[in-house]
């Protein structure tokens, strides 16, 4: 939303309460005018002789006179105080249409974006804000109706306007208001894990997890699908929040157990992964004349049984919320649309962005469209990329034990999250880039260079080391060391295997660190420094166990890896 489209908001929204209250004065002066016109006429109608009183014909033909002006002012009054009414409703309706179909929508959007790594979604603070002006002023309208009512029953006459209107505008105040409160009802914090608060939506069974929301709560699936059990407290009070002044109740405590049929079978054919289910949350709001059902329903969640389906069920998050803006399409995936690079190359940076101070630059997702797209579509933003490329084993990428760009993507995802995160937001590590481009940005540089890159052979994820030497005839040699990966960063921290890397070369007695400068021409310990957590110990880790080959026969063999394949 724009500040122009905001302050139009807001003015309507003022104008619509300064109006409530124009109403409301109107509607003291009609009572005041009626009051009057009725204690004159009465009075006019119970003198049988006007000689009794003392008075003149004259006289009475005066105040008969003035009466039948009273009641031309009254019945004009009237007939602008309703006018009044119902240009109010039309523009609560007005109102009321903005916050729902584009407000509340686009609400609920930047929330499926911020659940998969998007900027975080704008405050509720300013869309409650404008919900509670409206359904205020409907409230007070529909008080203003009754006050009308009480004016009808106390005093009508043939043709009241009041009489003709009051029904329909006790229609359309009361359908507003319903259709408002229903809508007014959000999951303002989806589910999520507390282990795994990056990843909402997911949800582990037996694992509990969290949701803000208001009233009680049940679970929806498909038929066909697995079934489950809802444990925990699921029912509770709504408390007043002194932050926004709404009423929430948050659940912390739920979990879920998967029911098990006898003879269940899955006619969907989906991966446990693909399956989505809703829990949903209803609650009464009960005035004194009335009581109105309200239900909430979370995004789609992922069930999965297990951590190792993290990753899959993840993928699913991301895919649905990229594509799909309906809350109960359940068989979404089913035929899931593929989507544009220029979508998804967004959203995998992202996966970055949220959880460390750096996203993936063009050069990064570059490789990754490689991997997608091929080599030749790499960069058109229009290229599809499709549910089953991005989620199944690719050929496109050498993994070990097999894995999916989806596997890949996420594993290094974690990597640099719970092992390396102060050297990835310094810009240390290259991450995704093809050997092809590593080649090419060391081919020049001093002797000792490397790079940081992730390494596209780990289904678990893992760094890769390539550095670049000259040969005796003075032509570049690269080489890679094998991926380090989580198992070795655990005994020995990346910055410490950097500093304390050695290979010998045949022919050579003492092993050297060939590591001394960090790309672009960064010396090791001036990059790195800060991070050693121990003095040099020379652990056997840090030692490749590899004998180098003479330079000169390592650059005719293509450069090839020390004791790491073309595909580290």
């Amino acid at each position: 939303m724009t500040m122009e489209q905001q302050k139009d908001l807001d003015n309507k929204v003022n104008k619509l309460k300064k109006s409530v209250q124009e109403i409301e004065q109107d509607i003291q002066v009609l009572e005041d005018l009626q009051y009057e016109y009725d204690f004159k006429r009465e009075s006019l109608e119970g003198q049988v002789e006007a000689e009794t009183k003392g008075r003149t014909t004259t006289e009475m033909q005066t105040e008969e006179t003035a009466i039948k002006q009273m009641f031309t002012v009254l019945n004009t009054k009237t007939e602008v105080v309703i006018k009044e009414m119902a240009n109010v409703l039309t523009l609560a309706e007005q109102v009321q249409l903005t916050l729902i179909s584009d407000e509340l929508s686009e609400w609920r959007k930047r929330q499926q974006m911020a659940c998969i790594g998007g900027p975080p979604n704008a405050s509720l603070d300013q869309l409650q804000g404008w919900f509670t002006g409206v359904a205020e002023c409907l409230q007070q309208i529909r008080q203003q109706l009754k006050k009308v009512q009480e004016l009808v029953q106390k005093f009508t006459y043939n043709n009241d306007p009041l009489t003709l209107s009051k029904s329909q505008l006790d229609e359309q105040a009361l359908s507003l208001f319903k259709n408002l409160i229903t809508n007014s009802l959000v999951v303002e914090r989806q589910p999520c894990m507390p282990t795994h608060p990056q990843r909402p939506l997911v949800i582990k069974t037996g694992v509990q997890f969290k949701v803000k929301i208001r009233g009680f709560s049940e679970m929806d699936t498909v038929k066909g699908f697995r079934n489950f059990l809802l444990l925990g407290v699921n029912t509770k009070v709504m408390n007043l929040d002194e932050s926004s002044g709404c009423l929430t109740a948050e659940f912390r405590h739920l979990s879920l157990k998967e029911k098990r049929p006898i003879n269940i079978t899955n006619k969907w054919s989906l991966n446990v992964y693909e399956e989505l289910h809703l829990i949903s949350f209803d609650t009464q709001l009960i005035l004194p004349d009335l009581c109105i059902d309200l239900l909430a329903t979370c995004l789609p969640v992922v069930l999965i049984g297990g951590i190792s389906k993290l990753s899959s069920a993840w993928g699913s998050i991301l895919w649905y919320n990229m594509l799909c803006s309906e809350p109960h399409n359940l068989t979404f995936f089913l035929n899931p649309p593929p989507v544009k690079w220029e979508q998804l190359s967004k959203v995998i940076s992202w996966q970055f962005s949220s959880v460390t101070k750096r996203a993936l630059n063009s050069e990064q997702l570059r490789t990754v469209a490689d991997k997608l797209l091929g080599h030749e579509t790499q960069d058109d933003p229009e290229g599809l990329v499709h549910w089953k490329t991005f989620s199944s084993m690719s050929s496109s990428l050498d993994i070990e034990s097999g894995g999916s760009p989806l596997d890949w993507i996420y594993e290094h995802l974690e990597l640099t999250k719970s092992y390396v995160l102060s050297i990835w937001n310094d810009g240390y590590i290259m991450g995704f880039l093809s050997q092809e481009r590593e080649k090419a940005l060391l081919i020049d540089k001093l002797p000792g260079t490397f790079l940081l890159r992730f390494s596209e052979s780990c289904r678990e994820g893992g760094i890769t080391i390539t550095w670049v030497e000259h040969s005796a005839d003075g032509e570049p040699v690269v080489h890679s060391a094998k991926p380090y990966t989580k198992v070795d960063m655990n005994r020995i921290p990346l910055p410490n295997f950097i500093r304390d890397y050695t290979v010998v070369s045949a022919g050579e007695k003492d092993p050297v660190n060939p590591l001394i400068y960090l790309y672009p021409d960064i010396p090791r310990d001036v990059a790195f420094g800060r991070y050693y957590t121990s003095a040099s110990d020379g652990g056997d880790l840090a030692q490749s166990q590899v004998t180098l080959l003479p330079l000169s026969l390592r650059f005719a063999r293509s450069r090839l890896g020390v004791g790491c394949p073309d595909s580290c």
